[in-house]
């Protein structure tokens, strides 16, 4: 009874404090351009946090760290240093001033926005619209994956209690405050995680003797229906190198075109919140991401393969978890509550404005006031939530695996029709709408075959997440081949688009001395 207390007792302290910023950011959220992005004057740690805790959910503490971490061994930490380096470091490095820059010139605040004015082509934004709203969806329904073992574990509580309580609550506090509201919970949640998933690894790995210990155990397991290699699941690339580099390929670089995760930059203060936001963001991945598939690598020294075949993947890290102290339990839940929530957060809020913004305002209702808009994309965050919960219950229930598989689907599809697209777009000139098309046709269309007709794909792209690595890969190549073939766009219109790139303004010298030897020349008299 007294553990229970204990961890009931930090759940609600936690509850409280996300609805009391939720209400108190509310002063923030007064028209669309504040409730979406924050008014584009986020600091740093909130964009910075708010990035990293979009791309780690209970999918990534629960699922993949289990998933992979039983198929790779340690070396499936090599998944967190490639969502720090190239998910983190070099996304922002390349993307984020830019994004800043074009996206305020363009008064774009959504991807669809950024594509149709980029572009000069409203089809072009409604088909990104569409793709978002697809693959966005289903995805939502996933972040509720592994809570019902947690929470089974921990509190004894229905599964179907504990999705409508997270949803509730995401839905609370996001229509209340929108951006800035997300942003502060998902900075509150991000601390959480951070001391949370340290303080579990070396829990976790003390029952086994330390980190040597368990590393020693490890080199000692065989599976023979995996590798028949000595001591791969302790080795430095694993069991299956060429399949640890697609999971690192579609995690890590998957970012760079994920929509919810792009508009971060959107919202950013200045030019030196980004640069100072990159180290920040670098530094959550590698603990966080580093720290969930680190833990997941030792997964076989808690269970048995016919365990994992009997009660799947997700079964692993709860069984992991399950010998820990009533306070550490407690922190556990909170922090994949945590990581679930605020990707929630991400997505609807990503969802709802560009549905409002970019389809009913563009074509049903082209003359919303700012009120109007505001309203609809607070009650779209509810529907959307809603929908997220309806699929949750339903794969839950019933056992459907559709839905499972096109929630797997939906990351490799969304990055690989919008990375390339993104990217060339803020950095050639000569990109073209219809290079774009051809990308977004490509990725859906393959992504979606993958569902129905994966076994006749080759062996290496009949999983989703190596299709998913195909596809932003392929995109990159797609995107400058169809652009040199099709007509150039208007030298006019994409001179007035980059001319961003091109405006001087005015900077103190604490922001930047510039050459000191020229400056004390034009001063002598």
């Amino acid at each position: 009874m007294t553990d229970l207390l204990i961890k009931g007792g930090i759940l609600l302290l936690f509850f409280a404090v996300t609805i009391y910023v939720g209400l108190y950011c509310r002063r923030h959220a007064s028209d669309v351009n504040s409730f979406v992005l924050g008014g584009r004057a986020v600091g740093p740690w909130l964009t910075a946090f708010a990035y990293g805790t979009s791309y780690f959910s209970a999918v990534v503490f629960v699922g993949y760290a289990g998933q992979f971490g039983w198929k790779y061994g340690v070396a499936a930490t090599w998944a967190g240093i490639g969502n720090a380096l190239l998910g983190s470091l070099l996304a922002w490095a390349v993307l984020g001033r830019r994004t800043r820059v074009m996206t305020q010139h363009l008064d774009a605040a959504t991807m669809p926005q950024f594509f149709g004015s980029r572009f000069g082509s409203r089809g072009l934004k409604l088909a990104a619209s569409a793709i978002i709203f697809v693959f966005l969806i289903p995805y939502t329904a996933s972040l509720y994956n592994g809570l019902s073992r947690l929470f089974g574990m921990a509190f004894h509580i229905d599964y179907e209690i504990c999705v409508i309580a997270m949803a509730v609550l995401t839905g609370v506090y996001v229509v209340a405050g929108g951006y800035m509201a997300a942003a502060v919970n998902d900075f509150i949640q991000g601390i959480i995680m951070l001391v949370g998933i340290v303080a579990v690894v070396a829990a976790v790995l003390a029952q086994k003797g330390g980190f040597l210990g368990a590393l020693d155990a490890l080199a000692r397991v065989s599976d023979p229906a995996t590798t028949e290699t000595p001591g791969a699941f302790a080795s430095f690339f694993g069991p299956d190198p060429a399949g640890l580099l697609g999971v690192v390929i579609l995690t890590s670089l998957g970012t760079w075109g994920l929509p919810q995760m792009v508009q971060k930059f959107y919202a950013i203060r200045s030019e030196k919140a980004i640069d100072k936001g990159m180290i920040i963001s670098t530094l959550f991945a590698a603990v966080v991401a580093g720290g969930c598939y680190f833990l997941g690598g030792f997964g076989r020294l808690f269970t048995t393969p016919e365990a994992v075949a009997a009660e799947g993947y997700d079964s692993i890290i709860p069984t992991m978890l399950s010998g820990l102290s009533t306070v550490l339990i407690a922190v556990v839940v909170i922090l994949v509550l945590s990581a679930s929530m605020s990707t929630l957060s991400s997505l609807v809020l990503t969802s709802s404005s560009t549905l409002t913004l970019d389809f009913i305002k563009d074509t049903i209702k082209k003359d919303l006031d700012e009120k109007r808009q505001l309203l609809i994309i607070r009650l779209l965050i509810v529907f959307f939530i809603a929908i997220s919960v309806v699929l949750a219950l339903v794969q839950y229930r019933s056992g459907v695996t559709f839905i499972a598989q096109l929630m797997g689907i939906s990351w490799g599809a969304l990055a690989g029709a919008f990375l390339a697209p993104f990217l060339y777009g803020l950095y050639w000139k000569r990109t073209t709408k219809a290079a774009c098309y051809v990308s977004f046709a490509f990725s859906t269309v393959v992504m979606v075959a993958n569902i129905f007709f994966g076994a006749h794909f080759p062996a290496l792209l009949q999983s989703p997440i190596n299709a998913g690595a195909f596809c932003m890969l392929a995109g990159l190549v797609i995107v400058p081949v169809v652009s040199l073939l099709t007509r150039p766009p208007r030298p006019e219109a994409v001179e007035q688009v980059f001319s961003c790139y091109d405006r001087t303004v005015v900077v103190t010298v604490r922001d930047s001395i510039g050459d000191q030897t020229q400056t004390q020349k034009e001063e002598t008299p």
